[in-house]
């Protein structure tokens, strides 16, 4: 199958300091070939391939956009890693893992609890999908790790999403590519307290708040302090 490329959706604007670490981590512990930019490509940035998209509606939109494009571009490897420009590989792996949070049904409980939108509302439409489809139960991938996808595969799972305004495209593609995968908390640092996470945290994901003011971006800070091949000297 050979080493997978890493797909990064970006949004357009900032100069994107957790992107830079988030390289660092993984050009020193992720195993992939190629890394992709869809979306923006900071003037930093260096050695990486790039997929330009027009960023025109809701983040959500947007990165559905950006995969779309990844799957479709034929220089990305068949199976990828797919990323966040805030996902930070802590230790070295031999090859990444698949996670997920558990069922879907409770991890929706659990914002339903503390809060209502667009985002819970994709992610009961995206379970009752997933019903209709013949997955009852399904799983939660909407975990701030990498997770690895096959192109035509996610394509496929685009396709069907496509009536989904705020689709939970890693839970769908998970069930539908029935993945399984081994069950883990998120790794989403919220805060500026040095709680949630510790020295063999294998995986890290940070707030912009929490990267730039809080302990858990010291931390990450300290972990990765030089360069690696994906950027400038350039700040």
């Amino acid at each position: 199958m050979g080493v997978p490329d890493i797909v990064v959706p970006v949004r357009e604007g900032a100069v994107n300091e957790q992107l830079r670490y988030a390289l660092r981590s993984w050009a020193a512990h992720l195993p992939h070939g190629r890394v992709w930019l869809v979306g923006h490509r900071p003037q930093w940035a260096a050695g990486v391939g790039h997929i330009p998209t027009r960023q025109a509606g809701t983040k959500y939109q947007n990165t559905t956009v950006a995969v779309r494009a990844a799957c479709e571009h034929p220089d990305v490897s068949e199976h990828f890693l797919l990323c966040n420009d805030d996902f930070f590989a802590m230790h070295p792996v031999a090859e990444m893992p698949v996670f997920h949070r558990g069922p879907v049904r409770r991890v929706e409980a659990y914002y339903a609890a503390r809060a209502s939108g667009k985002y819970l509302r994709g992610m009961r439409e995206t379970r009752e999908l997933l019903e209709s489809l013949g997955h009852p139960e399904p799983l939660s991938y909407e975990l701030h790790v990498p997770l690895p996808v096959e192109r035509a595969g996610m394509l496929n799972v685009l396709e069907v999403g496509r009536d989904l305004d705020v689709l939970h495209k890693r839970s769908l593609y998970g069930n539908l590519a029935q993945l399984g995968g081994t069950e883990i908390r998120d790794v989403k640092i919220l805060h500026r307290a040095p709680r949630g996470y510790g020295p063999d945290s294998p995986f890290l994901s940070t707030m912009p708040d929490s990267f730039a003011r809080g302990h858990v971006g010291q931390f990450i800070r300290r972990a990765f302090p030089e360069p690696s091949r994906y950027e400038t000297r350039r700040r």
